[in-house]
């Protein structure tokens, strides 16, 4: 939102300067984006009085002037036809920059000195008019800034505006903003308003069919009027705030929507059939020629105004071709409305048109504000464009505005902020915010809403303002007092901070946590062979690359290895936690959205800034990310077994278990997927399902032991193993043993020479006595027993 300096001051005596006004603004919740100062390049622009002017001797076309800029007497050659003596003129002296980027210098033309140019107003990008020169005031004084003679805005903020804040879109808005802000008065704009004879209600009726979508549609009607450009003051104070003049009735309704908030629209009245304004939604495939020319296909949920036969505007977006405010319009229909935001919103962006007036209706338009709005407008147009104003405002209000009331505990507020507010200054805050008060004596008050504030809907939304106003920057910092029953202790933990486990988890074993968009391609699921019956498509997608929702992680943890890998990146250890979405027509969202852990290992193993010989990751190392999650959730050891039946995007691919239950897959990326996402070695990828893990991980029952106090005794030993042979095989077989001094085996070492059946498996098993300290022979002997009946009960060789 652009607000200008100059007309801020006209609703409220704000006399600090830009930098004072932003920061009060941001701390109020406004944000100062920037200070613009739309005319600083004509700011070397005096004021003239041309004394003499002649005929160039050289040519029919110049006039050679001499020009009083005040300090002294300039020799100007000029080219336009309306140059005379005794004008006023805005010249610009050597060295000055027009807003084109010219740099004026002493010059000849035609043997005649120029020390100067006089400017038309588009060399100053005041207007497109290239006929002349602009011709001043006959009291304009001489030497004086152009700037200032014209009363140019010559400070503009830029004012980011919250979704919610749609009061704020205009001059008004603001202006109560900084009222409050600086504990200033505030006023409105005087309506000075003659009537002159005539009934507007015989010449225009209304009719809405559906109030809630149209609460409020009101009129003016504007005879004998006289289309023109607009007057200095209005043409200029529109160019400060981003908006291009038009004319002098379209200008008006730019200038009120700007500084009141309020949209309108000017009708050719001769051009609307039958007299008649009819509120209504469009017929199913009609079709609509808006004001920029383009022809739209509307559907029956988009609101139209209409006339007795046809559509004249999109309600709250466009107006039409069809009725359209033109030269020799004399008699205009001003319309005033407030139209339901979700269904200007649907429609603007349905057909891509985001207008000023859409934006404002979009957010929410002040109801109450229409009856100054329409008067307002109606008088600058009678000042801009002559004519009169017929008596009587056609009117239809079928859902008359009703403001909210609410309560308000100050006890609330007080326990809510953390700090006591003072009553007094609530009440002050409240009422100055334009809410009315009552039983403020009381525990509760009640607090009415004004209708510009539709975002005050709740208790909370009365103490934020009172916090705001006071200043979120006076609230000491405090850590609030937390505690946790100890019965609390055992309480299932929400599912964010069982997230929170798995992300410390991850980072601790040195995996890089990745976070990709919910939305992927089409082809991104086509090409890793995901199914298509469980998609989501995504309506209005941001790009054709992201038409649709994810239903696993594999496609956003490949496109990060791709973008790494472009980078250089050698090796890459990923995790990502989200959620993918399956179509499912049971839900009433119709999409259910599984938690999924999703882990990739690519390339060098370790870091490179370890001074360790590297290895490419493997399907071991895999295994054993795995291995150490269900161990960091107290799972015991998953089990691992091969999936044969054809997987989209995994060769080899091995289930998962924990128990009896799947928790996930794990596998080597395809060659040729991997080849796509620039891998030229082996890529490991593995997912699993957290919902599962967070049922298995609160079904564990934690089991108190106390620290073992003698120390382990360690023995390793060498199978050869056939390839066909699992590992865990090997394990289970000495754990059925139930050797009562084992506490733990487990793998360390795998080799497999070249042209050998068998592999070389390496175990190391741990032995410990609870009560004292292990002998070796003891061990040993243990060891043989192992070493002993494992080729009996497996084929392997020790």
């Amino acid at each position: 939102m652009l607000l200008s300096l100059n007309w801020l001051r006209e609703f409220v005596p704000y006399e600090g300067d830009v930098e004072a006004l932003g920061a009060k603004l941001t701390m109020l919740g406004l944000e100062l984006e920037d200070v613009l100062r739309p005319f600083d390049g004509i700011k070397d622009i005096i004021v003239g009085h041309v004394v003499e002017c002649g005929k160039h001797p050289e040519a029919d076309k110049l006039s050679v002037c001499r020009v009083n800029v005040g300090s002294e007497v300039l020799d100007i050659v000029c080219g336009a036809p309306n140059v005379a003596a005794g004008l006023k003129v805005a010249v610009a002296p050597v060295g000055a920059t027009l807003p084109n980027g010219m740099t004026i210098k002493k010059a000849k033309l035609r043997g005649a000195p120029s020390h100067g140019m006089i400017c038309s107003e588009l060399e100053m990008g005041l207007s497109e008019d290239h006929k002349g020169i602009m011709i001043l005031d006959a009291n304009a004084p001489v030497g004086t800034k152009l700037v200032d003679f014209l009363g140019l805005d010559q400070d503009v903020l830029d004012i980011g505006i919250t979704p919610n804040r749609g009061d704020c879109l205009s001059v008004l808005g603001l202006a109560r903003e900084v009222a409050v802000g600086f504990n200033l008065p505030l006023t409105m704009p005087n309506v000075s308003l003659v009537e002159d004879g005539g009934d507007a209600g015989k010449l225009v009726s209304i009719e809405i069919a559906d109030g809630e979508l149209c609460p409020l549609y009101m009129g003016r009607v504007l005879e004998g009027a006289k289309i023109a450009p607009s007057p200095d003051w209005l043409r200029f104070r529109l160019l400060a705030v981003g908006q291009r003049p038009i004319s002098n009735v379209v200008d008006v309704t730019n200038y009120i929507l700007m500084g009141l908030g309020q949209p309108l629209h000017a009708f050719d009245l001769d051009l609307l059939a039958g007299g008649k304004i009819i509120v209504r939604r469009a017929g199913e495939g009609e079709k609509f020629t808006t004001l920029d020319g383009q022809e739209r296909i509307l559907k029956d949920s988009d609101l139209t105004i209409r006339d007795a036969e046809k559509a004249v505007a999109l309600a709250g977006v466009m107006g039409g071709l069809n009725t359209e405010i033109h030269d020799g319009t004399q008699r205009v229909f001003l319309e005033c409305a407030t139209f339901q935001p979700s269904t200007v919103r649907r429609t603007a962006r349905r057909l891509g048109i985001h207008s000023e007036a859409s934006y404002r209706y979009e957010r929410g338009v002040d109801q109450g504000i229409a009856p100054l709005a329409v008067e307002l407008a109606a008088a600058l147009m009678q000042q801009t464009a002559g004519g009169r104003i017929l008596a009587g405002t056609p009117k239809a209000e079928p859902k008359p505005w009703k403001h909210f009331v609410l309560p308000y505990r100050p006890a609330r507020c007080d326990a809510l902020l953390g700090l006591p507010m003072d009553r007094d200054f609530s009440v002050k805050t409240l009422e100055t915010l334009g809410c009315t008060v009552k039983d403020a004596d009381r525990e509760e008050w009640s607090v009415t809403a004004p209708s510009h504030r539709r975002d005050l809907e709740r208790e909370v939304d009365l103490i934020e303002e009172v916090a705001r106003v006071y200043g979120m920057d006076r609230f000491e910092p405090t850590l609030p007092k937390v505690s946790r029953p100890l019965e609390r202790a055992g309480a299932r933990e929400p599912d964010y901070a069982f997230w929170m486990d798995l992300r410390r988890w991850g980072s601790g074993l040195g995996l890089n946590e990745t976070v990709y968009y919910s939305f992927v391609g089409q082809k991104d699921l086509d090409r890793l062979g995901l199914p298509g019956d469980n998609r989501v498509p995504v309506a209005n997608p941001l790009t054709a690359d992201q038409d649709v929702l994810r239903t696993e992680l594999a496609p956003g943890l490949l496109a990060v290895m791709r973008n790494n890998l472009s980078q250089g990146v050698t090796g890459l250890r990923l995790f990502e936690l989200a959620h993918v979405f399956h179509a499912d027509k049971e839900r009433d969202t119709t999409v259910r959205e599984p938690g999924r852990l999703g882990l990739l290992l690519h390339g060098d193993l370790f870091d490179g800034a370890w001074p360790q010989t590297q290895t490419d990751a493997g399907y071991a190392d895999l295994r054993g990310v795995i291995e150490h999650l269900c161990a960091f959730l107290h799972l015991g050891a998953p089990r691992f077994v091969r999936d044969d039946a054809p997987h989209g995007w995994l060769a080899p691919a091995v289930d998962i278990y924990v128990g009896e239950t799947r928790i996930g897959q794990a596998g080597r990326v395809k060659p040729d997927i991997a080849d796509f996402y620039l891998a030229k070695k082996d890529v490991w990828m593995a997912e699993l399902c957290l919902d599962t893990l967070r049922e298995l991980a609160d079904a564990v029952k934690i089991r108190f032991a106390p620290l073992p106090v003698f120390p382990p005794v360690r023995r390793d030993i060498t199978l050869a193993v056939p390839y066909d042979l699992p590992a865990e095989a090997i394990v289970n077989a000495v754990r059925g043993m139930k050797i009562s001094l084992l506490e733990d085996i487990r793998l360390i070492d795998v080799y497999e020479p070249e042209n050998d059946p068998a592999r070389r498996l390496t175990f190391r098993l741990t032995f410990r006595h609870g009560q004292r300290t292990l002998e070796d022979a003891e061990v040993d002997k243990q060891r043989e027993k192992v070493a002993a009946y494992l080729p009996t009960a497996l084929p392997v060789s020790v």
